[in-house]
């Protein structure tokens, strides 16, 4: 399935040239966010629900400096939101758009070259 395919599910009208035109620019800033393997992979699992940094830690097997360098940049371009509770934070997504994009690249992507994208039984929910 094509990027373009997974996307025009969305049941939202194709828009024309000239709307699209004007956001290129935004739509461009929001892909560039996402052109990242790390953070790419941090969205996948947000999409299946809340993370606490730590956890991200464990599931990416990265140190947490890389993680929070990857969910500042995600923080910053608004496709995650945080939360504290105690000393913990937690991460989701930012937005329903985010996870349809997410999804759809994990569509794309995920089948053939081979579980790129965890699936929601390789990844286990966090209970804050």
């Amino acid at each position: 399935m094509r990027l373009a395919t997974a996307v025009a599910e969305r049941e939202e009208p194709r828009s024309d040239l000239g709307a699209l035109a004007s956001h290129a620019r935004d739509a461009s800033e929001f892909l560039k966010a996402m052109a990242h393997p790390t953070r790419l992979l941090i969205l996948s699992i947000l999409c299946e629900g809340e993370r606490s940094v730590t956890e991200l830690e464990q599931l990416l097997a990265l140190r947490q400096p890389t993680v929070s360098q990857q969910l500042a940049r995600l923080r910053e371009d608004g496709l995650v939101k945080a939360r504290r509770q105690g000393k913990t934070m937690y991460y989701s997504l930012g937005s329903n758009d985010t996870r349809i994009v997410v999804e759809a690249v994990s569509r794309m992507f995920g089948s053939r070259r081979g579980a790129a994208v965890p699936s929601p039984t390789q990844v286990p929910k966090s209970h804050p």
